[in-house]
């Protein structure tokens, strides 16, 4: 948006660098899945990638059209999903997997997993 564009018209983060810094987040969250810690911050993700936190928010914001939020719940929502499909954890509370999944409390995982799959988790875990 041209928004976004006046918004970061100074900060000099080009296309390529980027796209860069989101290949590496990419892999950073794949690889250490650091959203499983609940706590996790922009300030943080941008020091193990060694990025300004001003970069890497941009890069989220323009190249993904999401918030560093948004970026980070989708991946724990896709690791409960993954965690409630594996027999080995069907004793486990949905609660525990969420928490286990990097979720701080019980209302924003609910809120945040019905937005990003539109079922409630118990329905999700009801349909698999």
């Amino acid at each position: 948006s041209s928004e976004s564009t006046q918004r970061y018209e100074k900060s000099g983060l080009d296309k390529t660098s980027s796209a860069q810094i989101l290949a590496q987040l990419k892999s950073l969250m794949e690889e250490e899945k650091p959203y499983l810690n609940s706590r996790l911050s922009l300030n943080e993700l941008a020091n193990q990638l060694q990025v300004s936190k001003n970069h890497l928010s941009q890069a989220i914001n323009e190249s993904l059209e999401k918030n560093f939020f948004d970026y980070v719940n989708e991946y724990r929502v896709e690791e409960v999903k993954t965690r409630l499909s594996r027999p080995e954890n069907s004793h486990l509370t949905l609660l525990g997997i969420a928490m286990d999944s990097g979720f701080s409390s019980k209302s924003s995982f609910n809120h945040i997993f019905k937005k990003e799959t539109g079922q409630t988790p118990s329905e999700y875990k009801k349909s698999i």
